[in-house]
């Protein structure tokens, strides 16, 4: 027996990628701005002799911060190292049962992973030909759903009371509602805590609050639910979090003037974009997030566009599975001069 036989095996999700060089990079859907002023200010004040000691167990100076910027109580957040993190354990604590967890067929390909590395039973439930959810289709026995809203990499955002449809048609599971891109144009299921107790509500700061290097993530869920998170949490690392990202997380959350200045900026320059891009013949639904999902028109193919805009530097996202999507490109929404630029080599591409 080798024991190569006792090594699980996964095929792991697939990062956009980080070129070295300077580049236009508008493929992994990270802020064009840089973090608030109040985050510099706070890393730049920190004493680093507190770096010697294990950082805070429960991410109080986070949690905190986040309690009073949504007003929820501190016994129903919980917060991770990015929203994969949060995820992840809310997959390692939530989805233990023998149904399959419930997903769509094109979403966040991390889902899937995780179900793997876990042994999670799962099942893909196929989009519509408009890549928008069938609620109807959540209608079925099962051992949790994940829902990402707005979608990704599709951008499609689901109403609300869509999402309590399945959220109330599901109580005997949990539902993850990934809310990754919610501050670009979604209306948030947050109130949806307060009425069920099966439902979490996962965040990022690494998109609207500009830090993506940070890597901070938090949930909301009723406090039974928060309090089975934090046991696994405590059973695999206490420690999860380090000093300078609680700190820069709790003021990036306070600086809410800033956030709402790039987020609006950023959906001005998509709005303009997406005319763009309709300009030349793509065609996509309205994005309820900081990027656009657009198919070329004919003859001109994705793959070849993506290639053609990396010779020119210009990093945007193309995926090869599943086949359904394979003919559109994802583009990150940068600056304003980043667009330009953009749009004019897709001018020339396609001539």
């Amino acid at each position: 027996m080798s024991f190569e036989e006792n090594i699980r095996r996964v095929t792991p999700y697939t990062p956009g990628e980080q070129p070295q060089k300077k580049v236009i990079k508008l493929n992994t859907n990270e802020c064009p701005y840089p973090p608030s002023p109040a985050v510099k200010k706070a890393l730049d004040s920190m004493d680093t002799d507190v770096l010697r000691l294990y950082p805070e167990v429960a991410c109080d100076t986070l949690n905190d911060a986040l309690c009073s910027y949504y007003g929820v109580p501190r016994e129903c957040v919980f917060s991770g190292v990015g929203s994969d993190d949060v995820l992840s354990m809310c997959f390692l604590t939530f989805f233990a049962g023998r149904e399959p967890v419930l997903f769509p067929d094109i979403t966040y390909s991390f889902y899937d992973v995780w179900a793997e590395v876990y042994r999670i039973p799962y099942e893909t439930l196929p989009l519509d030909e408009n890549f928008c959810i069938r609620t109807q289709d959540y209608r079925k026995k099962n051992g949790g759903v994940v829902i990402a809203n707005p979608n990704a990499p599709t951008g499609v955002l689901l109403g609300t009371d869509s999402i309590e449809d399945i959220v109330s048609h599901n109580k005997d599971s949990v539902v993850i509602v990934d809310e990754a891109y919610i501050d670009f144009g979604g209306e948030t299921a947050l109130p949806l805590i307060e009425k069920y107790d099966n439902v979490v509500v996962v965040r990022t700061m690494s998109k609207s609050r500009a830090l993506a290097g940070m890597r901070i993530g938090y949930c909301f869920g009723q406090a039974a639910l928060i309090r089975y998170l934090n046991d696994v949490k405590y059973s695999v690392n206490s420690y999860t979090m380090n000093t300078p990202a609680l700190a820069a997380g709790a003021a990036a959350i306070r600086d809410d003037e800033y956030f709402r200045d790039i987020t609006s900026r950023i959906i001005k320059t998509r709005t303009a974009f997406g005319e763009r891009l309709r300009e030349l013949g793509f065609t996509f639904n309205e994005s309820s997030t900081n990027f656009i999902f657009a198919k070329p028109p004919a003859p001109f193919e994705a793959s070849d566009i993506f290639e053609r805009l990396k010779e020119r530097d210009i990093f945007v996202r193309h995926f090869k599975k599943p086949e359904r999507i394979a003919d559109h490109l994802r583009i990150t929404i940068g600056t304003d001069e980043e667009m330009d630029t953009l749009y004019l080599a897709l001018k020339e591409i396609m001539k």
